[in-house]
């Protein structure tokens, strides 16, 4: 049998791409990576599999928890992890959800192709930028007030739609509908809701991005021609989250998990896998609270393609209908939902491995830096997809290509129907500002790559230069060998604005 050590921790391999780090006497259940033998090599130098170790730690945990192939050391919970707790005796984390929540991505397509762009990029790239806030501090598409922002949070993009921000076919191609019904605005802190009224419809900063990309490459003609996908389209991928009322509400939680449950966080190998116990006071709270920044950030996923579509149709002259700027999909990472599963029984609980008894369970999902990835036939994917599965989308860096996938077939008996969520990253971003000069970053994809690039600041691009991420082929390659997302096509970027 093939062995992997790093962290001090040994991985057996049990199938191609499939690592189990077996359980030991401080497990409650075994842990798993999904990758193959390069993308195990970028996890040597940081902590991912003891932090994944970690999360099999914790308390009502159901078999295996995972790391995807884009794995890498996060807070608490490794990004890329995927880990379901019974949402009767197990527990609810904010840290396995993170600081962003419902950090996500959508794509938008047009009826355009890369020829109608060429020579007009510095143009649209200047355009989008003006139309789209970006950076730290506040600034948003909608000048927001308490009462907007109130139900927004309650109600997510329906509110867009009755204000005039999105249309009907918005809600049906959205994960949820772009509303996650037990959201309680009231849960939410004023402190939250000031941070976030001031940014309804705003980029932010770090690696979230808006950019414009062309379909290079044509994998499965049946389910890209089901999503309205073709060689040389253009599409655009709007990367951002919750901002800083997602990441208030993740703070005020965690405080109130130290000050409310001191005796059930002693209890975690790491502190900053700070949970509340399923059923408690907290654990209600934080859900409902969570769940309205879920809702927060597909409002600000919604306002920014309004800009777009508005910001198109005066470059291009002609109404966003005309060119088609219809959504495709847009899903969340970083998020714990209630979701029911079938699971097996076994001595110790729920594992999606047995030859026992199945029984359906509810569970939170924690998915952070993951994304849904539910397979054709299942009741939640939108009923324009549901015969071919859930669209995935997984962004790769700004010089190389991302990715849509479908969810695969083998997506619920192996991952909680999750997969990767995008390249993830290779070095730290004071590292990346130590070795990347961002005007030499945004040049060199000029030149070489014909990416126009405009960010906030040249640091922002540095942070973010190609080098920095892994190699989402490899990423996207496991993920489709597996089961878990089967590869539909793939873009390239043309033009880029960073936040």
């Amino acid at each position: 049998m093939t062995t992997f050590d790093a962290d001090g921790l040994t991985l057996h391999e049990v199938e191609a791409n499939v690592w189990e780090l077996e359980r030991d006497d401080g497990m409650d259940v075994p842990a798993r990576v999904f990758a193959n033998e390069d993308l195990l090599e970028h996890i040597k130098d940081d902590r991912t599999l003891s932090q994944l170790r970690n999360v099999a730690c914790m308390p009502g945990a159901v078999a295996p928890a995972l790391c995807m192939p884009d794995g890498h050391q996060g807070y608490g919970f490794p990004v890329g992890g995927v880990a379901a707790f019974d949402a009767e005796d197990g527990c609810i984390s904010p840290g396995g959800v993170g600081f962003d929540i419902n950090c996500g991505v959508r794509m938008v397509k047009t009826n355009l192709t890369y020829e109608d762009v060429r020579g007009r990029e510095e143009e649209l790239v200047e355009a989008l930028f003006d139309a789209v806030p970006c950076g730290l501090g506040g600034g948003g598409v909608h000048d927001g007030n308490h009462t907007d922002l109130e139900k927004a949070l309650e109600r997510g993009v329906d509110w867009c739609l009755e204000e005039g921000y999105a249309v009907r076919e918005d809600l049906e191609h959205c994960e949820d509908e772009g509303m996650r019904p037990d959201a309680d605005p009231d849960a939410v802190s004023k402190k939250a809701k000031d941070r976030g009224a001031s940014q309804m419809g705003s980029l932010g900063s770090g690696n979230h991005f808006l950019e414009i990309q062309r379909v290079t490459d044509v994998y499965d003609d049946e389910t890209a021609d089901a999503f309205g996908l073709a060689e040389d389209q253009l599409v655009v991928l709007i990367h951002c989250g919750s901002r800083g009322l997602g990441h208030q509400v993740c703070s005020d939680y965690l405080r109130r998990i130290e000050q409310e449950h001191p005796e059930f966080l002693e209890e975690l190998p790491d502190k900053d896998l700070a949970a509340a116990p399923a059923g408690s006071e907290v654990a209600e709270d934080y859900y409902g609270a969570m769940c309205a920044a879920i809702n927060f950030a597909w409002v600000n996923r919604q306002l920014i393609t309004h800009a777009v579509r508005e910001t198109f149709a005066d470059v291009f002259d002609a109404s966003w209908q005309d060119l088609e700027m219809d959504l495709l999909y847009d899903v969340a990472h970083n998020i714990a939902k209630r979701e029911t599963h079938d699971v097996y029984v076994t001595e110790d609980g729920y594992s999606l491995d047995g030859d026992g008894g199945r029984v359906e369970r509810d569970l939170y999902v924690h998915r952070k830096g993951a994304t849904r990835a539910f397979p054709a036939g299942h009741p939640e994917v939108p009923k324009a997809y549901r015969d071919v599965g859930q669209p995935v989308i997984i962004p790769g860096s700004m010089g190389a290509g991302s990715y849509v996938l479908k969810g695969g077939d083998g997506s619920l008996d192996r991952s909680f129907g999750s997969t990767a969520h995008g390249a993830g990253r290779l070095m730290s971003r004071t590292q990346a500002k130590d070795e990347y000069w961002g005007g030499d970053v945004a040049d060199d994809l000029r030149e070489q790559n014909e990416i126009y690039v405009k960010a906030a600041s040249g640091s922002t691009i540095a942070e973010e230069a190609p080098g920095v991420y892994k190699d989402v082929d490899e990423v996207v390659g496991v993920s489709d060998d597996l089961g878990i997302g089967d590869l539909v096509v793939r873009t390239f970027p043309v033009c880029n604005v960073k936040g």
